[in-house]
């Protein structure tokens, strides 16, 4: 339903009365993100405003709408001023109308409704009033039910009249704190869009635009409606009664449409499915040709605009803009310290960021916010983890000549411009290693979202192995802190900023901490002061050592070796992925002390959102006397200094088998002559230890150590007339199997002596 507090806008002196067709213009973007200046591809906001403008004035039928994430992950100079710079760009532009998007609640509900779309004032708001209307028919108060903001809103062109309806991404929990849209309920798309736009057709709307800050993950067209997502969802099943779908958020610009079965017989047969990519590079221009008597749609052209080198600048937004960037240069070029060497997110083949990979800079900035809590007072931290989607830039430094460079405060705040608290908490080591799984996402509904592996960040110290063949949940091997493998039932002192405390980025285990409290400490801020402090005396040196590396064992590989077996694995992740950052060309295998081999490390750039970097196939065999138990392989690369523990078990070598050679006389005489017996041992090895026992019926009679050459000598009776059995008994030893043989003696009587003879 739409609330109260929608609204109808009213075009000036334009009227369709005038000619039965009306050409009606919607020009569109997304995904701006405060891209204020030109740079580049980028336009910038005062051509933007110009393109508008111009467009606008060959057409007074427009509207200038947006599918959401104009504010928020902004460039410095209107991140530094909370993005007043940017709403100030898009007031002047003329904005009408625009979705929500996940960046727009970067810093909560609140503050979209209260600061954002709050009127301006100097003093109560210095840095909200924007004048367009936001829109989103699948955010709901969840203690009410009404809208969180409106749901739609109305365009009237005199005898035409143009209606929006918006909606933000179902994957908004994941994507904002969850704190900050705890009193939101985030529906889905499809059914909130499609009731409300029989509310906008039954207000009178001839044309109904839908703005969703969702979209496609390629420019394919032919694989939109195919492809297993949200996107395909809203294009196969949104209402007929939607003219067109202004779509962002993937940062693609594309120029679709679909048939719509039920529009057969009618003038226009296809829906338009657009959006104009990102940073203002394009606008999306639609043209509906509607009859004013009717309301039909005679017609519908659809075009990508490329902006930069195409339309003037708009004087008043450039001057704007200029008064962001001076003041952004006086705030941000104090410098904070210098830095060794660039500080690198990790890369795909393509250059593109790569948030499925381990990072210098990811690792750095962990460290920052477990050193900046470390004391007491803050919860003496000992890990700390950092989302690789709030490093929105690389630490390059200034200029581009040899390092070590300077790093102002500009450059520092471009790589974390979210704001976010420092948030100290408990968690377990089976937590910890929950939260490690986690990194191959699910989002609430267990569904897998649009980006499939996120790897976080670690600080200093802590390390882990993972086998991503492994079945989902279990693929965490082993977990160190300090060289110490963690106790599952063990509590660690943990930090991580707000967005992960409350569960961002389908991290939930990390809102389930125990005696978790926000120390108040910005991460910016956080890092300000760790530059202070570690760049006194020289520059910040890059740690390029991975603190995550992937150990696969083949699907055979048996549960435990003995000495002397071969130990092969796969060794993956052992390399860090952007241009410049150090790697091994080998790695060091070894065992306590003794180094068994090394392996060749390959090392290229992935061309998947994964953290595969770097490979090797490691192949070494145990020494013989490896005493058998739990123990440990360590793997070290001596240029990136990366180390990591590979348990293995150790079995005791399978023994020998003797062999009993046995010299004793066949006859002796009873009561008088006990029988030499003369035993030799023999073994592959030709070194048996260990002794040999005699025994007659159950009863020890003798025992003698093996001398060095495996010979024992034993004495047995004498005895009564008759036959014995002797039994010989080989101890075994540690390589060595016991054995046992009989001898048989006959001891004959002095009578049968005297008489009969030997």
């Amino acid at each position: 339903m739409t609330l109260a507090f929608a609204g109808i806008a009213t075009a000036g002196a334009v009227s369709a009365s005038a000619d039965p067709i009306v050409d009606v213009q919607i020009l569109a973007t997304n995904d701006f993100h405060g891209r204020i200046q030109a740079n580049g591809t980028e336009a910038g906001a005062a051509v933007l405003s110009g393109a508008v403008k111009q467009l606008r004035a060959e057409n007074p039928n427009t509207v200038f709408a947006a599918a959401g994430d104009l504010i928020g992950a902004s460039t410095f100079e209107s991140f530094i001023q909370h993005d007043k710079p940017t709403i100030d760009a898009l007031n002047a532009a003329g904005l009408d109308v625009s979705a929500v998007g996940n960046h727009e609640l970067d810093q909560g509900y609140d503050d979209l409704l209260q600061r954002v779309m709050a009127p301006y004032d100097a003093e109560t708001n210095p840095y909200g009033g924007a004048q367009w209307q936001y829109v989103a028919a699948n955010l709901k108060v969840k203690a009410t039910g009404d809208d969180a903001v409106p749901a739609t809103w109305i365009k009237d062109f005199g005898d035409v009249q143009v209606g929006f309806v918006g909606a933000v991404t179902e994957e908004l929990p994941a994507l904002v704190s969850p704190a900050g849209i705890a009193d939101v309920d985030v529906r889905g798309i499809v059914d909130s869009v499609n009731e409300e736009t029989d509310d906008l057709k039954a207000e009178g709307a001839d044309v109904v635009v839908m703005l969703v800050h969702e979209g496609a993950e390629s420019t394919d067209c032919a694989a939109m409606p195919t492809a297993d997502n949200a996107f395909a969802d809203i294009v196969n099943d949104v209402s007929p009664e939607v003219d067109a779908i202004v779509s962002g958020h993937t940062h693609l610009a594309y120029d679709c449409k679909f048939p719509v079965a039920e529009w057969a017989g009618r003038a226009v047969t296809e829906r338009p499915v657009v959006s104009a990519g990102q940073y203002g590079y394009n606008l999306n221009k639609l043209v509906y040709s509607v009859d004013a008597a009717t309301g039909d749609v005679a017609g519908v052209t659809t075009a990508v605009l490329p902006l930069a080198g195409n339309y003037p600048a708009d004087p008043a937004v450039t001057s704007i803009v200029s008064d962001a960037v001076a003041e952004a240069d006086v705030l941000g070029a104090e410098p904070l310290g210098q830095i060794g060497g660039a500080f690198n997110r990790a890369k795909l083949s393509s250059g593109a960021e790569n948030r499925g990979g381990e990072s210098t800079l990811g690792n750095l900035v962990a460290e920052v916010q477990r050193w900046a809590t470390e004391a007491q007072e803050s919860g003496a931290a000992q890990i700390a983890f950092m989302n690789p989607g709030g490093l929105r830039a690389d630490m390059v430094g200034t200029g581009t000549g040899a390092f070590p460079r300077t790093l102002t405060y500009k450059q520092a705040a471009a790589v974390q411009p979210f704001a976010n608290t420092l948030v100290n908490m408990s968690l377990t080591g089976e937590q910890i290693k929950t939260v490690l799984e986690q990194q191959w996402q699910r989002d609430a509904d267990g569904n897998v979202p649009s980006r499939p592996f996120l790897r976080l960040g670690v600080s200093d110290g802590f390390t882990y192995t993972f086998d991503a063949n492994r079945a989902e949940g279990d693929r965490i091997t082993g977990m160190w802190l300090d060289g110490a493998a963690l106790d599952p039932a063990a509590s660690y002192s943990v930090t991580v900023n707000s967005f992960l405390a409350s569960g961002g980025d389908n991290f939930r285990t990390f809102a389930d901490g125990s005696g978790a409290r926000d120390t108040g400490k910005a991460d910016l801020a956080a890092f300000v002061d760790y530059m202070a402090s570690h760049t006194a005396e020289g520059a910040l040196a890059v740690d390029p050592s991975q603190r995550a590396v992937g150990v696969s064992f083949p699907a055979d590989a048996p549960e435990a070796y003995a000495p002397g077996d071969a130990v092969a694995f796969d060794v993956s992740s052992w390399s860090m992925s952007a241009p410049g950052d150090v790697t091994d060309p080998e790695l060091t295998v070894s065992l306590g002390d003794t180094v068994l081999g090394t392996a060749a490390v390959t090392t290229a750039a992935g061309t998947t959102p994964e953290d595969t970097i770097g490979t090797a196939s490691v192949s070494v065999r145990l020494p013989a006397g490896t005493p058998a138990g739990a123990t440990a392989l360590t793997l070290k690369g001596a240029a990136t200094g990366t180390e990591v523990t590979v348990p293995i078990e150790v079995t005791k070598p399978a023994k020998a088998t003797p062999t009993l050679t046995v010299d004793a006389p066949k006859t002796v005489v009873a009561w008088l002559q006990p029988a030499r017996i003369d035993v030799k041992v023999t073994t592959p090895d030709g070194r048996p230890t260990g002794k040999v026992t005699a025994t007659v019926k159950g009863k020890k009679v003798d025992a003698d150590t093996l001398s060095k050459k495996g010979a024992a000598r034993l004495w047995a009776g004498p005895f009564q007339p008759g036959t014995v059995e002797v039994e010989l008994h080989y101890s075994g030893d540690d390589a060595t199997e016991a054995a046992t043989t009989t001898t048989t003696i006959r001891v004959k009587s002095l009578w049968e002596v005297i008489f009969g003879g030997l």
